[in-house]
């Protein structure tokens, strides 16, 4: 299941730093505006603590963990909804993912050029905001007048619906709010895809702090914070220049150690990669056994056939029945078998909606 979330800000926010801890692949990493150019693509492994637990209870000869995409795209300036900078490439760029990740500058250092000189994250938010939001209103307003002679002359109402949709979002953009905040009802929501707008994309904000705000922020990312709190948006404290060096690390203790020592349980990245994860729909569900433990991506909502298609198309084409193991009575009985023998193995047809973390086992005919 091939879904990206864009890595999008200001240029020198530290953006390709993240990328570089995210993933294997090296973006270039300097202090001179438009370092990114082409957009560099990661795979990246999803953490999974309870894919980890049954990896300890089946020891199998394989393990595959569920992935995301995440696309460092290059930094944006004002005037990029014109063609300022590498604005066209930007917003094509961004286009093409299926959500983003805001990466705000909200440290000092005087050693690191701004590009609008100074530090202002949620001025940084605005600026890339506004560029998005002219482009939303150019799309609409490029449309606009097509669909409204669609509904007159044909009573076509699906275009009469989208006009109803694009004036709402007409409204938002000239207010200065993204599309993203306009609520809008099952019906309206099927035809805005057709728009593709880059506001409502949906979004997490990264505060990009220094070593000293990791675990309660700033006076920066409190202001980030202010500014988002009617986009339900998720806001996370990460410090991408520690980060960096929690990734020199070799082994897993020595990580550890660094992370108790800043006062964190966990990774900025592991959490970040996880709420990426959130923020693009997605699930997993598991499958287990001696030859391998392997996490599957899944969108939220799925029914079982068309989770077992994305384990093969005839899973899905001879869908009978799948049996389905809770992860927490996998844990606490230890095996399939002893599942099997304690009646915790649910039988369930093409009706039913999977669950985050259960474990599957289909049955099929082709």
């Amino acid at each position: 299941m091939s879904l990206q979330c864009g890595i999008v800000g200001l240029p020198n926010v530290g953006k390709s730093t993240l990328f570089n801890c995210l993933s294997n692949a090296k973006a270039q990493a300097a202090n001179f505006p438009f370092c990114t150019i082409e957009p560099n693509v990661g795979v990246i492994t999803v953490p999974d603590e309870r894919l980890a637990k049954l990896v300890e209870i089946e020891r199998p000869a394989s393990v595959v963990p569920a992935t995301v995409e995440i696309v460092d795209i290059a930094g944006l300036v004002k005037g990029a909804s014109k063609g300022e900078g590498l604005g066209n490439k930007f917003l094509a760029d961004i286009r093409n993912c299926d959500a983003i990740i805001h990466v705000l500058r909200c440290f000092d250092d005087d050693n690191i050029t701004h590009v609008d000189g100074t530090v202002d994250p949620v001025r940084d938010k605005l600026t890339i905001d506004t560029e998005l939001q002219f482009k939303d209103l150019e799309t609409i307003e490029n449309r606009y007048d097509k669909e409204v002679k669609k509904g007159k002359a044909g009573g076509d109402a699906r275009a009469k619906k989208l006009v109803e949709v694009m004036d709402l979002y007409k409204e938002a953009l000239l207010a200065g709010r993204s599309a993203r905040t306009v609520a809008l009802d099952d019906n309206q929501a099927e035809v805005a895809r057709d728009l593709m707008l880059l506001t409502t994309k949906p979004v997490i904000y990264v505060c990009n702090v220094d070593e000293a705000s990791v675990v309660k922020g700033n006076k920066y990312s409190d202001a980030v914070r202010e500014a988002v709190k009617d986009e339900q948006a998720e806001v996370l404290l990460i410090g991408a220049g520690i980060e960096a060096d929690i990734a020199e690390l070799e082994t897993y203790e020595e990580k550890q150690m660094f992370l108790e020592d800043l006062g964190l349980e966990e990774s900025g990245v592991n959490r970040l990669i996880k709420a990426a994860y959130r923020l693009l729909g997605l699930q997993t569900f598991l499958t287990a056994g001696p030859k391998e433990c392997r996490a599957w991506t899944f969108r939220k909502g799925m029914k079982a056939p068309q989770t077992a298609g994305i384990i093969h198309s005839d899973f899905e084409r001879g869908f009978i029945r799948a049996e389905v193991i809770k992860y927490d009575d996998y844990v606490t009985l230890g095996s399939e078998a002893k599942c099997r023998e304690a009646g915790k193995i649910a039988v369930e047809g093409k009706d039913y909606v999977v669950q985050d973390g259960d474990i599957m086992h289909f049955r099929f005919n082709v």
